[in-house]
């Protein structure tokens, strides 16, 4: 009587457990009635959004780890793609080289930090070794160490390259 109440149980539990595969989300819309969205199962495929290209950047040959922002700036910098800058040096903080045309900008007052890459004026690419103040608009970081940026950077001319991964 016992093997049959626990072939009564396991039998039941497998049905309820294939029962849940395939499960679904019901919301409700504004109207009040019901919609059904499928939620998919772990083996199938679902098409991702469209992601933008992202972006790499090469600083005297070397690959560096950059994270962009997101927004209208380095996605119009992301359609000029490649890009091979020439950049000279200011202040002895930076390094400065004209993306050659303008680009949309929307500068705030910042303060930088070394590895931080920033648009000026809308059409001039600035990589920061050390620290301003000024209307910026920012595009991303690199993360490097200020003596890796310091390294990379404080020269007479450096090239840097944009281009897609």
């Amino acid at each position: 009587m016992s093997k049959k109440i626990i072939s009564v149980v396991m039998l039941s539990v497998l049905l309820l457990l294939s029962g849940c595969t395939g499960a679904q989300k019901i919301g409700v819309d504004t109207t009040g009635s019901k919609t059904q969205a499928a939620v998919p199962q772990e083996n199938q495929s679902v098409a991702e959004p469209r992601k933008e290209q992202a972006m790499k950047l090469v600083i005297e040959d070397m690959v560096v780890p950059v994270t962009w922002e997101q927004n209208a700036s380095t996605a119009a910098l992301r359609k000029l793609l490649p890009l091979t800058i020439k950049m000279s040096p200011y202040g002895g903080f930076e390094q400065v080289g004209s993306i050659g045309q303008s680009i949309p900008s929307e500068d705030k007052q910042l303060t930088t930090q070394y590895g931080d890459i920033v648009l000026y004026v809308g059409n001039k690419l600035v990589i920061f070794y050390g620290s301003n103040s000024w209307a910026y608009t920012r595009l991303g970081h690199i993360e490097l160490s200020q003596q890796e940026m310091t390294a990379l950077l404080n020269r007479d001319e450096v090239t840097v390259q944009l281009m897609t991964e």
